[in-house]
């Protein structure tokens, strides 16, 4: 396999994700109404009474979703006078020489003017073409932490250094001042023991749900209620505390409570919580319902291959004939019936919580019936074909008995189909799964997408597909480099094997 070969299939993987990307911006920015986004946004509708407030915090919000560029009589101003001086209250009326001036040069712009309600004054907005959104998201999409990153015009004499030193949990760190992180490496007694913040994903801050987050953070936080423990913080200050020190991040204007706690201006942080995130807690019961998967499946599907027409082979396919014509909605809920009543098991994924055991076992073997079935069909299929094969019968020629022949030659050849297909099945368990996630009310990714389609998040839509196409297409290109590493017969390049 040619090193020239990979890279011409990343730089396709990269083509496709561009693809997707913009039929999910076209979508989601242009076909979708634009007002539909406060359908669920509390202040929006706070604000009814005031409508120049409200015309405000509307054309901010969709400036902020990358919708349009928006700029009022005030900003304009404030280039040329102080704030709060009285030239500065002449300049922003409706009749002033500077709003005519602001009207001209911004329809000169392109820009569309119009009027407040109630107080008369101008402002402008100007719609972003549907390339130049998809340009500023992908543009932003990688944060490269550095000592010039923070600019904040209160703290002028902000030291900029990057220097090593320990975590007030003792964990050796480099540390940043004039960086957004403050801990830009750190180690701990979190897996995977070594953190790093100096590259990081920015895929949008998510809104109206889980408003003042980032789409990362929805999908990565920990869940739950805080785990508080003693701690001392840098000012020798000692309490019960959540906090993660690790994502110390820079705040501007710092409150009483924070310098109690802290040196500098380092004080906004995340907290520990006794759950895993969403893509946890997917994963977790993904990995362990494909484990399940492949060790029901696979010798399940072998035993009914090597008894063909036997009474394994049969209840075999009486087994995958009822998963491939029950609708999988009927059979979970048959299945979650029949566990909680002969075995006493929770219905819902909350009545005991991840912490608990029990939580898990009902949704896993949900969750692997329809893979076991599958694999069961295919294996069964495979080693039937192989057995049949001409090379079987020169083997048994030869004197191969029938357990070499098959464990030798029928079952690794009969097995290269299903490998190719793990990466995608593990690209899977990040996905998650929405009906099983949905009647276990398990709190974990597959509901995520759904709901932000509902809620018109367009920041989650986005960060979540650009998250499961890029996951899907490397995953298909994996698939292939490890079909190469089973069966060396398959060369990975455009003049033979896969292209």
């Amino acid at each position: 396999m040619k090193r020239g070969y990979i890279l011409k299939r990343l730089l396709r993987s990269v083509i496709s994700i561009v693809i997707i990307m913009l039929v999910v911006f076209t979508l989601v920015y242009t076909l979708v109404p634009r007002d539909n986004i406060f359908f669920e946004d509390a202040t929006y509708r706070k604000l009814g009474g005031k409508p120049d407030d409200k015309t405000d915090y509307v054309y901010n919000t969709w400036m902020k979703l990358g919708y349009l560029d928006f700029v009022k009589i005030n900003d304009y101003c404030l280039e040329r006078y102080e704030a709060g001086s009285s030239e500065m209250q002449n300049a922003i009326q409706p009749d002033s020489k500077e709003t005519a001036e602001f009207i001209e040069h911004y329809e000169s712009l392109g820009y569309t003017v119009q009027r407040y309600t109630v107080s008369n004054r101008v402002y402008a907005y100007k719609d972003r073409p549907l390339f130049q959104r998809m340009w500023n998201w992908f543009s932003n999409l990688i944060q490269i932490d550095h000592v010039n990153r923070v600019q904040d015009p209160n703290n002028p004499d902000l030291e900029r250094k990057i220097y090593f030193g320990r975590t007030p949990t003792g964990g050796l760190a480099l540390i940043g001042s004039g960086t957004i992180h403050k801990y830009l490496i750190y180690t701990d007694s979190h897996f995977p023991f070594i953190h790093q913040n100096i590259i990081t994903l920015n895929m949008g801050e998510s809104y109206p749900t889980y408003q003042g987050l980032e789409a990362l953070s929805v999908m990565f936080s920990s869940q739950g209620t805080e785990v508080k423990r003693d701690v001392t913080f840098e000012t020798g200050e000692t309490g019960s505390s959540a906090i993660n020190f690790g994502s110390l991040t820079y705040k501007e204007n710092l409150d009483r409570m924070d310098r109690k706690k802290f040196v500098d201006h380092y004080a906004n942080y995340t907290t520990f919580k006794d759950q895993t995130s969403m893509v946890g807690t997917s994963f977790i019961m993904g990995i362990f319902a494909l484990l399940l998967a492949y060790g029901i499946g696979l010798p399940f599907g072998v035993a009914m291959a090597r008894n063909k027409d036997g009474l394994i082979d049969k209840f075999g396919m009486l087994y995958i004939i009822f998963i491939t014509s029950v609708p999988s909605l009927a059979y979970i809920y048959i299945f979650r019936y029949l566990g909680t009543t002969w075995f006493g098991l929770p219905n819902v994924f909350t009545t005991f919580g991840p912490s608990d055991l029990r939580s898990w076992i009902l949704p896993i073997i949900s969750l692997a019936l329809p893979s076991i079935s599958s694999l069961m069909l295919w294996i069964r299929r495979y080693v039937v074909d192989q057995m049949n094969s001409d090379y079987v019968k020169f083997a048994k020629a030869k004197g191969l008995s029938r357990k070499e022949i098959f464990s030798r030659h029928i079952f690794k050849n009969a097995s290269i189909p299903i490998v190719h297909g793990i990466p995608s099945s593990l690209a899977g368990c990040i996905t998650g799964a929405i009906i099983t996630e949905a009647i276990y009310s398990v709190g974990g990714m597959g509901k995520m997408l759904p709901n932000a389609i509902n809620q018109y998040n367009n920041v989650m839509i986005v960060a979540l597909t650009f998250l499961f196409s890029t996951i899907s297409v490397l995953s298909v290109l994996l698939g292939d480099i490890i079909l190469t590493k089973v069966d060396p017969r398959i060369s990975l390049t455009e003049k033979a094997g896969r292209s």
